[in-house]
């Protein structure tokens, strides 16, 4: 029984299923009721286990679809991009019937996001992007998205965290079932965006037709992709804003939920 005054949790519903788009097998978790909250996970899937699905799932219904060649989704060769996929999201809405949803997308999540909205708007009420990729802001020699695939594991951890002890996965303590997923999203992520590298060459073109309101959550010690590059990638969105969060990398949701948590949840509300 709840103490007298307090304000207990309420039970949580949860569902999973494995739905059939196009050639690709999705599965799907939705956690929580209330209007939709569409969760968009990074390339290194830190979100699918992230503990603030369940704060939001007390007030919305938290749809996550893993991305497909990632764990129980397959990725079939007629998704080749990350453009291609946004198709594969877009059947998904309407299959779910999901309408005025929040969409929260991170990094490459984010990316999938604006490619969605600029071709159609009509179901999302707004977006918060974390560090997302997706776009070339400079000259064709700039180097606007550091090369994870060029630098050691070691350098590539310290330009993802703040600080490179706050990465919470340790891979050499990995089971075998853990290492064959994180072996699967990295082969699915080097297919979806190695070329061109890590963005569409013709999204920032379109970015015009993104009419939701935007927030662009940037961790500011992010060494994949800079503040810079951040503010400027925001500046192509018509309804957007920008907020940093001291002392976090590329994942600040994971490296300062302290400061991260308060700043999506008062989006979204």
């Amino acid at each position: 029984m709840a103490a007298k005054g307090s304000n207990p949790k309420k039970t949580i519903r949860r569902s999973s299923r494995k739905l059939n788009l196009q050639e690709s097998e999705l599965y799907v978790q939705q956690i929580g009721d209330g209007p939709p909250l569409l969760w968009l996970h990074s390339e290194d899937y830190y979100e699918l286990s992230l503990p603030l699905i369940e704060t939001l799932a007390q007030k919305y219904r938290v749809i996550v679809p893993w991305m497909p060649g990632f764990t129980k989704s397959t990725l079939p060769d007629s998704i080749r991009t990350i453009d291609d996929m946004s198709y594969l999201y877009l059947d998904l809405m309407e299959k779910l019937k999901i309408e005025k949803a929040r969409v929260v997308g991170f990094s490459v999540g984010g990316w999938l996001a604006n490619e969605i909205a600029s071709k159609d708007s009509a179901r999302i009420d707004r977006m918060a992007l974390v560090c997302p990729v997706g776009v070339k802001i400079g000259g064709a020699y700039d180097r606007d998205i550091e090369d994870i695939y060029f630098h050691t594991f070691d350098r590539v951890r310290a330009m993802k965290f703040g600080n490179p002890k706050n990465d919470p996965r340790i891979q050499t303590e990995l089971n075998d079932d853990e290492a064959m997923m994180l072996a699967r999203a990295k082969e699915a992520t080097a297919k979806l965006c190695w070329d061109p590298y890590f963005h569409n060459l013709t999204l920032k073109y379109r970015l015009n037709r993104v009419t939701p309101k935007t927030l662009f959550i940037w961790g500011a010690r992010d060494g994949i992709v800079k503040t810079k590059y951040g503010r400027a990638y925001a500046k192509l969105l018509p309804k957007s804003d920008f907020v940093s969060i001291p002392g976090a990398g590329h994942f600040p949701h994971v490296e300062k939920p302290e400061a991260f948590d308060p700043v999506l949840t008062k989006f979204l509300r």
